[in-house]
């Protein structure tokens, strides 16, 4: 198949800034949307549709699995198949009912991906009641807010997460009426329940609740089909309304898109499930399996199994964040350099030697496949030996990773961006395109783009190399913000949905993600980080003037720059025999690993998580000024010019934090 010299085609006008709006750039769409959007097939409703069609096509066919745990070791895994699976969502949708929940209702699902967490979100399709997955890594209280924000009337639950659903059923009282275990309920968890007229149910006892011939509804008039809270700007959830049709169009994208690259989903495919299910990447990936009669096989939950799960149960499909990859690539590394000097030359010149014919246009598998058999296939063999497709998303993946797993891993790497709004991917690289390298491709096929530029950042739209806030349109977008239609107009504006990403269009038409507008992001495992919202709470500490916390997308923990107290660091440094002038005791290492302990314990007591803790911190002792730029008048800080000013800073704490060394 031959392929264009560039994979956008423009189809609207730039447009002049004005004084309501900044200037925005052309109108793209992808060259293989030329003559329109993609349209979404009539006679799919709901994903309901592609499970029950599945079910009737494939019945036979393993759906779920998961590892057999005997005398607690895991052992292989045991499947289900898509009739065992669809007989017991039946009976879930049907006790559902049989509570009085009707459709265009909510219920939530709370747990690590598992089988039960597929059936529950199939039970609901299947009754035309809107899912809202329940997740505690947006902030202490989450769970409590989205439980009642939401008006969940059912939560299904992991059993290790019960105590937590417990502890906030005293202020969700007004709308929910039972919680269900993935596994069993503790008598004195039902009592406990039931004090506050929730009815708890194991998910045998709930099963058995519902009749297996029961009748599905007609189509909910409500197109609701989930709603997905995420960070907001204040670091408080905000509900994205994702309705039947932006599923359909996520799901029906990502069949276009691998079509194009003869990278189809099969039957004979299965799946490798850990991204968390609460998130629309993995949702969207799994519902596609769902649709092509693939198998869905899931991790333990325990990080330390996560490969040993892999080289189980030997997927043909693995998606990962950039920090999963990052693991692998370092992993691999590591035993390169381990190994003797014959064969590290050896992998060097069987990787530059396929790199070399990739560069020239030759596909991953035409490039060299005598290495692949000799030197590649043991990288291959270490992710089970069947994988065929790596996808990436969530944050961008480093170049030089992307390149390795390219050349190394004996199967197609793809890396996409989307986010919650977009239903998953908005733009997804083309598989053995090498120049997509360091790119996230161009639109898919559901999808319109363009650029707006953000003159106080210095980014133009129109400029020779166009870069600005990366501005969305299409059947893939959400359809608001849940009972915010504030927020909703704030992030829409003349029919376009403004990410708060900057992105840098490439001569060929792909999209490189080089800037965060907002002070939200994603750090390389996929977890989002509202800046302020740390910075508030390491400021509560008595030791700090000011605070400025960083991190980015291709690293995996923050650092930060710390002005501290002179009086509080002065104090410290008396009884620990510390002399010198204020800015002598700031460059001291035990001074500096003072305020890091410190201000770490207060993020504890506060409720922040691992991933929100300082790694490392520099400490500043001339405070952030306006005559230096780092600040407003009204002293906000001023992200882009305290990177700049702090640059060579913020690269030695990564590279001293990494190597485990104390910056000087």
């Amino acid at each position: 198949m031959s392929l264009p010299e560039t994979f956008t085609v423009k189809v609207g006008e730039a447009t002049p800034a004005t004084g309501r709006r900044p200037s925005a750039g052309p109108v793209y769409r992808s060259i293989y949307a030329k003559d329109g959007l993609m349209e979404l097939p009539q006679d799919i409703q709901s994903p309901w549709d592609f499970f029950s069609g599945a079910v009737k096509k494939y019945p036979t066919n393993r759906m779920l699995g998961r590892r057999q745990v005997t005398d607690g070791k895991a052992g292989e895994y045991v499947w289900q198949t898509y009739e065992e699976v669809y007989q017991k969502v039946m009976r879930i949708g049907s006790a559902i009912r049989s509570l009085g929940v009707e459709p265009g209702a909510h219920c939530g699902i709370y747990g690590s991906n598992c089988p039960e967490w597929v059936m529950a979100m199939q039970a609901c399709n299947s009754q035309g009641i809107c899912y809202v997955p329940l997740y505690d890594t947006l902030g202490a209280n989450a769970v409590e807010f989205i439980m009642d924000h939401a008006e969940i009337s059912i939560a299904f639950v992991q059993e290790s997460k019960i105590k937590s659903i417990l502890a906030v059923v005293p202020k969700c009282t007004a709308h929910l009426r039972a919680i269900v275990s993935f596994g069993d309920f503790t008598s004195e968890m039902k009592t406990e329940a039931k004090k506050f007229g929730v009815s708890c149910f194991s998910w045998e006892e709930f099963s058995s609740m519902g009749k297996q011939d029961y009748k599905l509804p007609n189509k909910c008039k409500e197109d609701i089909c989930t709603i997905m809270y995420t960070s907001g700007t204040t670091g408080d959830p905000k509900g994205v309304i994702i309705t039947n049709r932006a599923i359909i169009a996520g799901i029906m994208t990502t069949e276009h898109l691998l079509k194009e690259t003869d990278k189809v989903f099969t039957e004979e495919d299965s799946y490798f499930s850990y991204l968390p299910l609460a998130h629309i990447f993995d949702q969207v990936i799994e519902n596609y399996c769902i649709s092509k009669g693939a198998s869905i096989g899931f991790w333990q939950g325990d990080i330390r199994y996560l490969m040993e799960d892999v080289q189980v149960m030997k997927p043909t499909i693995f998606c990962g964040v950039p920090r999963v990859y990052d693991r692998i690539y370092t992993g691999i590394n590591m035993k390169i350099q381990s190994g003797g000097m014959i064969a590290k030359h050896l992998f060097q010149y069987a990787y530059n030697y396929k790199l070399a014919n990739m560069r020239k246009g030759l596909k991953q598998h035409e490039a060299s496949p005598f290495f692949d058999k000799i030197v590649f296939s043991k990288i291959k063999e270490g992710l089970g030996g069947r994988i065929r497709l790596m996808i990436a998303g969530a944050a961008p993946l480093p170049g030089q990773i992307e390149e390795f797993m390219r050349v190394t891993s004996c199967s197609i790497v793809v890396q996409g961006y989307g986010l919650t709004e977009s239903c998953a991917g908005c733009f997804t690289s083309i598989a053995n395109v090498f120049s997509m390298i360091g790119t996230v491709g161009p639109p898919v096929t559901t999808i319109e783009a363009r650029l707006e530029s953000v003159p106080e950042m210095g980014y133009d739209a129109l400029s020779d190399m166009p870069r600005g806030e990366i501005c969305l349109r299409g059947h893939t977008m959400f359809s608001g913000y849940y009972k915010r239609p504030g927020l909703t107009e704030e992030v829409f504006s003349d029919g376009w949905f403004h990410t708060g990403d900057i992105g840098e269009w490439q001569p060929n038409g792909t999209m490189k993600i080089i800037d965060r507008k907002k002070n939200i992001f994603k750090l390389s495992q996929g977890e989002y980080v509202a800046v302020e919202v740390l910075e508030r709470a390491y400021m509560q500490s008595p030791l700090v003037a000011s605070v400025w916390v960083y991190g980015n997308s291709f690293e995996s923990f923050l650092v930060a720059v710390v002005v501290p107290e002179t009086q509080a660091l002065e104090e410290w440094a008396a009884p620990n025999n510390k002399a010198g002038d204020f800015a002598e005791l700031c460059i001291d290492p035990k001074a500096r690993s003072y305020i890091q302990d410190q201000l770490n314990q207060t993020g504890k007591k506060l409720g922040l998580r691992g991933f929100e803790m300082l790694k490392a911190i520099y400490l500043e002792p001339v405070p952030f000024s306006i005559e230096k730029d780092l600040i407003t008048p009204t002293f906000k800080l001023k992200r882009p010019q305290l990177l700049k000013y702090y640059k060579d800073r913020i690269d030695q704490m990564y590279k001293d934090a990494k190597e485990g060394r104390t910056a000087p």
